[in-house]
């Protein structure tokens, strides 16, 4: 047996996402879905990430561009805008902690996550930042990420699994890798590991300096 939330990031994609909404409805089975602000702003995307919360996932904050990793951003400016213009445009849809996954370029937990702005913004504005603890590269390999995501629920008691709704061919694997983690004991969550959340409506729940490039505290 183990726990297992759901995650998928850099959507909505409007051939992609209405097959992972659809996936999970037949399950009766409810994530999180991290939306990129441009994505959102594009034709039909507001209507997905609508679908999306009036099905009962969460919409979370995963930046407006998802370009530049925000701790390797030196333009003053530059990381709030990204925070703050994709949250004014997902307001309406937001979880009312105001959820935001930042981004290290394949899945990496450090440094890149976010740089003294950025963190500052999410601090004074009240955001709950989720990281993860599982990431199956699905976007890299889209035939062969089941395996390995299954592997990774079964090495430790609570996954927070990082998907991707991108039209690279990895969701159409998705209902087979839902059913297999079932047969294997899995007890799907929409709330997320306590590790993975350093940082709760804008108070510090766990250090972040070793998330946050030189220059910040926490």
């Amino acid at each position: 047996m183990f726990d297992l939330t759901l995650s998928f990031d850099n959507g909505p994609e409007p051939e992609v996402t209405p097959l992972v909404l659809d996936t999970l409805r037949a399950r009766g089975l409810l994530a999180t879905f991290f939306v990129l602000g441009r994505k959102v702003a594009e034709p039909g995307g507001m209507e997905l990430a609508r679908r999306a919360h009036a099905e009962g996932h969460h919409i979370g904050n995963h930046t407006w561009n998802h370009a530049t990793p925000l701790g390797e951003i030196t333009e003053p400016g530059a990381a709030a805008a990204e925070i703050r213009r994709t949250q004014e445009l997902i307001e309406p849809l937001a979880h009312p902690d105001r959820l935001f996954r930042p981004f290290g370029g394949g899945g990496n937990l450090d440094r890149r996550l976010l740089n003294p702005e950025a963190l500052e913004t999410l601090l004074d504005d009240g955001f709950t930042c989720v990281l993860w603890n599982a990431v199956p590269r699905d976007w890299a390999e889209p035939e062969e990420w089941c395996e390995r995501a299954l592997e990774q629920c079964a090495s430790q008691p609570w996954t927070l699994l990082v998907l991707h709704d991108l039209p690279t061919g990895a969701m159409a694997h998705l209902g087979r890798f839902l059913d297999l983690a079932a047969d294997r004991g899995a007890r799907f969550r929409q709330d997320f590991p306590p590790d993975c959340v350093p940082l709760r409506r804008g108070h510090l729940a766990h250090d972040m300096t070793g998330y946050v490039t030189a220059g910040a505290t926490g």
